[in-house]
């Protein structure tokens, strides 16, 4: 009792429910003290209420959440975690959809809570691979969208500049499949220009900050913010933010998301883009015809953007400086003023931009999305930017405020009136609260046919001279007498001066506040049009990414119908939302700004308290207070409670009311507690609805206690009875293998002793028949001595002097045909090189045996010729005659062993242009192959063709084909060579011949063994004499000239590198040849 007191007392502390007195001083006051003690949440009911502190608290660490997890929403300190928790249980045990709205102004830290519910969500899951991996995909789109969608401005230095919603999709176990993130007008006007004091979008700042030295230098970039236009040219530090470590956070992301690195680089390629647009200047010009254009000032930038994107710089450049018009079917193209130029070109960096955030959602939406057929539970975040009011206030400050308004409506039509209506609709007596219903602004802002937005757009789509001063003029005529608008006209049709409330500016009086608009620039933001010129530019790009973001770019797609307003899109997205978030049971997070300065701790009580009346907090109290802290439909709730009553538990067999009523009346609760509707059952205190948790925790652990147990008897006596069925069986088998093994052991000893006697008596008849064989061995052998004896008797008058002879000569004749049989048993291989063969078994074969192998040899021989072809054995002959002449004289002779005789080396029968050599010798070709022709004047050598034919020896010219010398075998004396590895020789001719005339002739041929012998076989068929051949050694020989004779010295000499010898004249009768 006591744990459960201090329970309740940290509850009345915390809730704003049980604080008496209530007034505005008093609850202040307690959100001011527990603010000082550091407790910056609070509870409304259901509803917390969250101070931004401007620090970071020890509040939000692991153990918290354990603390928190499965816990009672009134049974703990009032935390962010609480309704975080009791959403997502509501969503896994009840099965119902969840949405939390987060609201409050720019600074009061609404993006920070959600991030708290998202990673509380993350936590309490339960684990796993592809769990984790969801919760840490849906996790890191945070970092990715705060890096394009925030900003810092006056008041909150991550201002979110655009509104998120995010559902995240759940199974029936509660474990997290995906997501859908929704994304609602982004403040593209942000890129082009902010307030001194505020910046553009972080990604710019950390992608100049973070990016490496190569990244930066591929995105053509300068690390040094001032040097960027859009970045207003000021230094980027913020206190207490690190944009290079946030870049790395940002590209983290990114791969855990599963952006690939191709779609890194293009997205940071398109934002570099933007960027160094507004560095893009133009200058003014005139025209013949006095007409003011412009032009591209520096086209340095503009080549560096083209390089980016694929992109003719002189496309760019035509579609930034001039725009084409179409008058009457015909296109006509005019130069733009530089104030167009520049509107064009902002016109196409915001576009770009946004269009390229609307991707960058998409992209993150198709990695976290849910596949198709998978049945899900919904719980949604809505973080949206909060009600703001500038010193200058335009189009954006409208949209975000009008947002803002709508949800207000939702918090009042599903708290305050909705719960109003409620009891009214249930029956329940009780005490009407008046409050401020805000749906009267909602319809001065959205009315289809006279709100303020289906004006502005009217007179967008309005043809003549459509400016700001006519729209302001039609919402005075419209709103003249409505009490949430006015203007300075309206001011004076009622005869009020107000110099706060300029000309052109209209005041709407919103649930947060007065708040004045300037109408300056409204057509133009509204319209949000952007030249034909550049969308078709951008689409003729060959960047992948910035091609797919301009569709509408493609010529052959062109529409002329006017695309829809923002004020438009943003209506219907909203639209959309408001039905979204209907469909979801609500929690919600009311955040509340403590100073304007953003200084930590400070607590401003004249700002809190207007944040606490235009929030409508002391109304929710009041609700809250007069009424019933829980309702449920009595099906649910005695489904939910049922095991509380003996009455109603197992079964309820009446209606749902009686059933409830019935529980309840056993559970003996004060009357002035309990309520009970048409369709439902009202609790009053949160107290009590703590209790009933409490006996029904209880009661569920006696039941689960009672389950298990029976579970437990149930399992044992099966057990049981599995036991003795098996028991039984195995006793059965048991046995019968006992007899079975008793059997085979009795039918084995049968065997055993049948084989005994058997082999007794086996035994017995084998010994018998044992003597009877050694008697009868007995007889037969001394009958065979007896006869033996008899017949050598009468032998001996017999025997001859001659029989050791003849048995020797047997015995000779029985060895050697042994010998013969073996031997033709055990031939060797039919090879010609194969020389082995059996040796003799007995000594006096040994002679035998060699006489044997030789003719075996020979006759292989024999077979091996029989089998050549007439030209293999014209090429051995041909060998045998080399060998004959060379071997062991010249060193030439054992390297063309491997190279067979060709004879024909010139291709005479496929060269036309050698044919007519052929002719000329008129017989029968021998061999033919290119030499050289030593020149006996100076050494040199000449090519020469070289035709050895039957009875001729002819030399001709290699180019012109034409026979030089032909020389008769029988003019040939003799032959000269070394007996080094050269191809040196000389032809010794007859003095007498008719070639001889010109002395002999020196001869290099690469060929000289072949040669030689061919030369040499030829004359000695021609003439029956053999070839005199020469081979002398280094001290040379003598040649024949006509101008006398000449000494052939041969010098072995290192110098020489191959096997080609060297000539070299040496005097007028003396020439050395060098060889190697």
């Amino acid at each position: 009792m006591e744990a459960t007191t201090s329970l309740l007392d940290a509850a009345a502390v915390g809730d704003l429910v049980l604080l008496d007195p209530l007034t505005e001083e008093s609850l202040l006051h307690t959100l001011q003290e527990r603010f000082r003690h550091s407790d910056i949440y609070t509870y409304i009911g259901n509803v917390v209420i969250s101070v931004n502190p401007y620090q970071s608290l020890p509040i939000y660490t692991p153990e918290k959440v354990q603390e928190y997890h499965n816990c009672n929403f009134f049974a703990v300190k009032p935390h962010i975690y609480a309704i975080a928790d009791d959403a997502y249980r509501s969503l896994r045990d009840r099965d119902r959809d969840q949405c939390i709205l987060i609201t409050g102004e720019s600074g009061a830290g609404k993006t920070e809570a959600s991030k708290l519910v998202m990673s509380y969500v993350a936590a309490v899951c339960s684990k796993g691979e592809e769990v984790d991996k969801v919760k840490e995909q849906l996790l890191q789109s945070n970092p990715v969208l705060e890096a394009f969608g925030n900003a810092k401005t006056i008041r909150n230095d991550n201002s979110s500049r655009f509104g998120k919603y995010m559902d995240v999709e759940f199974d029936f176990k509660g474990e997290p499949l995906g997501g859908v993130i929704s994304n609602y007008l982004l403040e593209k006007s942000r890129i082009v220009r902010h307030v001194k004091g505020e910046r553009n979008f972080h990604i710019f700042y950390q992608l100049l900050a973070g990016g490496s030295a190569q990244l930066l230098q591929q995105l053509k970039l300068h690390q040094d913010c001032r040097h960027y236009g859009y970045l207003n040219r000021e230094s980027s530090g913020l206190p207490g933010m690190d944009d290079a470590a946030n870049f790395r956070a940002m590209q983290d992301a990114m791969r855990v998301i599963g952006f690939s690195p191709a779609e890194v680089t293009a997205l940071l390629e398109v934002t570099a883009v933007v960027l160094k647009l507004g560095n893009v200047q133009l200058s003014s010009s005139f025209q013949a015809s006095g007409m003011e254009a412009c032009s591209i000032a520096e086209t340095q930038e503009l080549q560096e953007i083209c390089q980016l994107i694929g992109l003719d710089p002189s496309i760019l450049e035509q579609a930034l400086c001039s725009r084409t018009v179409k008058a009457r079917d015909e296109m006509v193209r005019t130069t733009l003023s530089v104030p167009q130029g520049y509107y064009g070109r902002d016109a196409l960096a915001k576009n770009i931009y946004s269009r390229l955030f609307d991707w960058l959602v998409n992209r993150i939406n198709t990695s976290i999305q849910v596949k198709p057929g998978k049945q899900r539970k919904v719980m949604g975040v809505l973080d949206i930017y909060g009600f703001e009011i500038f010193q200058d206030n335009g189009f954006e400050q409208f949209i975000i405020n009008y947002c803002n308004e709508k949800l207000q409506q939702i918090f009042i039509l599903m708290t305050l009136k909705e719960e109003q209506e409620e009891y009214i609709r249930e029956g329940i007596q009780w005490t009407p609260v008046e409050f401020f219903d805000n749906s009267i602004i909602c319809n001065l802002i959205e009315n289809s046919k006279c709100g303020i937005l289906a004006m502005l757009d009217e007179e967008c789509l309005r043809p003549g001279v459509v400016n700001e001063d006519t729209f302001l003029t039609k919402l005075n005529q419209l709103f003249a007498t409505h009490k949430h608008y006015e203007s300075k006209e309206t001011q004076n049709a009622q005869h009020v001066m107000d110099a706060s409330l300029p000309s052109q500016c209209f005041r709407i009086h919103h649930y947060a506040g007065k708040v004045t608009y300037n109408v300056t620039g409204f057509i133009e933001k509204n319209n949000d049009l952007l030249f034909r010129d550049l969308s078709q530019a951008m689409w003729a790009s060959q960047h992948a990414l910035l091609h797919s973001l301009f569709p509408e770019g493609d010529p052959q797609k062109v529409s002329l119908k006017l695309p829809p307003t923002a004020s438009f899109q943003f209506k219907a997205s909203v639209a959309t939302l408001m039905k979204n978030l209907y469909s979801k049971n609500p929690n919600y997070i009311r955040c509340i700004k403590p100073n304007e300065t953003k200084t930590a701790m400070l607590f401003t009580p004249e700002l809190v308290l207007a944040q606490i009346r235009y929030l409508g907090l002391m109304e929710n109290v009041r609700v809250r207070r007069a009424g019933y802290a829980f309702r449920q439909l009595y099906d649910s709730f005695l489904e939910r409670y049922k095991m509380l009553s003996p009455r109603t538990w197992p079964r309820w067999t009446g209606s749902h009311r009686e059933g409830t009523e019935v529980l309840l009346a056993d559970l003996a609760f004060p009357p002035e507690e309990l309520a009970f509707g048409h369709t439902k059952i009202f609790i009053r205190s949160p107290r009590t609805l703590f209790d009933l948790e409490r006996r029904r925790q209880e009661r569920v652990a006696e039941l689960a206690t009672l389950i298990q147990k029976i579970f437990r008897g149930w399992r044992c006596r099966t057990q049981y009875q599995l036991m003795r069925k098996s028991q039984i069986i195995i006793s059965a088998w048991f046995r019968g293998h006992m007899e079975k093994n008793k059997y085979k052991q009795m039918k084995r000893s049968a065997l055993i002793i049948q084989a005994y006697a058997r082999g007794w008596k086996s035994r017995r008849l084998l010994r018998e028949l044992k003597s009877q064989c050694h008697r009868h061995t007995a007889a037969t052998t001394i009958a065979a001595y007896w006869r033996g004896y008899k017949a050598r008797r009468a032998y001996r008058r017999y025997f001859r002097s001659g029989a050791s002879t003849r048995l020797a000569n047997f015995i000779y004749r029985r060895l050697v045909q042994k010998f013969l049989v073996g031997l033709a048993r055990n031939l060797p291989p039919l090879l010609v090189l194969d020389r082995t063969w059996p040796p003799a078994p007995y000594k006096f074969l040994a002679d035998a045996n060699q006489e044997l192998r030789s003719i075996f040899y020979r006759w292989k021989c024999k077979k091996y010729r029989e089998q050549l072809t007439p030209q293999r054995r014209a090429l051995l002959q041909a060998k045998l005659h080399a060998s004959e002449l060379f071997k062991d004289k010249k060193a030439l002779y054992s390297i063309s062993l491997q190279q067979p005789f060709q004879g024909e080396y010139l291709g005479l029968t496929q060269n036309p242009k050698y044919q007519k050599l052929h002719a000329v010798a008129k017989d029968k070709l021998v061999m033919a192959d290119t030499v050289r022709k030593v020149n006996r004047a100076n050494g040199k050598a000449v090519p020469r063709l070289l035709l050895l034919t039957t009875e001729h020896l002819v030399l001709a010219d290699p180019k012109a084909a034409q026979p030089k010398t032909v020389l008769s075998l029988g003019d040939i004396h003799s032959i000269s060579v070394t007996r080094f590895s050269d191809g040196f020789l000389a032809l010794h001719l007859k003095e007498t011949s008719t070639g001889g005339a010109k002395g002999d002739f020196l001869l290099i041929s690469d060929h000289l063994i072949e040669l030689v012998t061919r030369l040499h076989q030829t004359l000695m068929d021609a003439t029956a004499q053999a070839l005199p051949l020469h081979i002398t050694d280094q001290y040379g020989f003598s040649t024949r000239f006509p101008k006398g004779a000449m000494a052939i010295t041969v010098v072995e000499s290192d110098k020489v590198g191959s096997n080609i010898p060297v000539c070299k004249k040496r005097g007028s009768n003396k020439m050395e040849v060098l060889v190697h």
